[in-house]
C-alpha cells in the first residue's frame, strides 16, 4: 500500500482523504472565526487580490474548488453576472453546508456540488476560470489534481492557486513559533480543536515551495506559470494558463 504525509504523519494514501475530512468536519462551524484571528483578518486581503487577479467577466464560467464557505465564490459571483455561472464545490460536505448557508444567506444561488479534485465530474474545456485556495495542501495527488484542473479549462483559461508557502527567511524563527505555539492554542481556546490547528501548521510545512509549485503547475499541462508572494511569502498565488 503506498503511503502519503497527513502534516508531519507518514499514513496510507487511502487514509488521508478521511483525516482530512475529519479535519475540516471538525472546523467547519468556526472555520471564518479562526480564518480571521489566525490570518488577523489578512486572509480577506489575500482572496481580494485573487479576485483582481482572476479577473473574471461578465458571462464567464468559473469552477472554485474547496470552496469551502464561498468566499471566492461570492465574489466571482458578482463579476460573472446572470450570463455566467460560478459553481462552487468541496470534497467536505460539512465545509460545502457552511458555505451554501452563507450564500443563500447573501441573496446568491450558485450550483453547490461535493467533488473531489483529483476526479473533476466536469467535460473538457468547460470553464474560463479555476480557483483553489488554501485546498490544494490537503489533497492526496496533487499531480493528478492540477491534470483535472488543465482538463477542464477552456484553451487559454486561467487557473489560480491560492496556498500557504515558503516564508521568507527573516521570519522563519517568528513564522515557526506562532504556527506550533500559538496556533493550536487559539484552536483549542476558540474551535475546542488543538489538533486540527496542528495539522494546518504541519501540512503548510509539507507543501511544496513556490518554484516547486510552479513546477508541478508546468508538469499538469500549464504553459505559462508564474506567482505572487503576499505577507512575505507567508502565501503565495500561482497563476497558470492553459496553453
Amino acid at each position: 500500500m503506498s503511503s502519503t504525509h497527513f502534516g508531519f504523519q507518514s499514513v496510507e494514501e487511502n487514509d488521508k482523504a478521511r483525516r482530512v475530512r475529519g479535519v475540516f468536519d471538525s472546523v467547519a462551524p468556526k472555520y471564518d472565526v479562526m480564518n480571521d484571528l489566525m490570518s488577523a483578518g489578512m486572509h480577506r486581503a489575500w482572496k481580494a487580490y485573487t479576485v483582481l487577479v482572476a479577473n473574471v467577466k461578465e458571462g464567464q464560467q468559473v469552477l472554485d474548488i474547496a470552496g469551502g464557505t464561498g468566499d471566492l465564490a461570492m465574489a466571482f459571483a458578482s463579476k460573472a453576472g446572470a450570463s455566467g455561472q460560478v459553481v462552487h464545490t468541496d470534497i467536505n460536505e460539512a465545509m460545502l453546508r457552511e458555505g451554501r448557508n452563507r450564500l443563500l444567506d447573501a441573496g446568491v444561488s450558485l450550483p453547490t456540488l461535493v467533488c473531489d479534485a483529483e476526479h473533476l465530474p466536469f467535460p473538457d474545456a468547460r470553464f474560463d476560470v479555476v480557483t483553489v485556495a488554501f485546498g490544494l495542501r490537503n489533497m492526496t495527488h496533487k499531480e493528478d489534481a492540477l491534470h483535472e484542473m488543465n482538463r477542464v479549462l477552456k484553451p487559454g483559461g486561467k487557473l489560480l492557486v491560492l496556498e500557504f508557502s515558503k516564508v521568507a527567511q527573516p521570519l522563519t524563527k517568528i513564522y515557526d513559533w506562532y504556527s506550533f505555539k500559538v496556533l493550536p492554542k487559539i484552536g483549542q481556546l476558540v474551535a475546542n480543536d488543538a489538533s486540527s490547528y496542528q495539522y494546518l501548521a504541519e501540512s503548510i510545512r509539507m507543501h511544496p515551495d513556490q518554484e516547486e509549485l510552479k513546477a508541478l503547475m508546468h508538469k499538469g499541462g500549464f504553459g505559462h506559470v508564474d506567482y505572487h508572494n503576499m505577507s512575505g511569502g507567508i502565501v503565495a498565488l500561482h497563476v497558470g494558463i492553459k496553453c
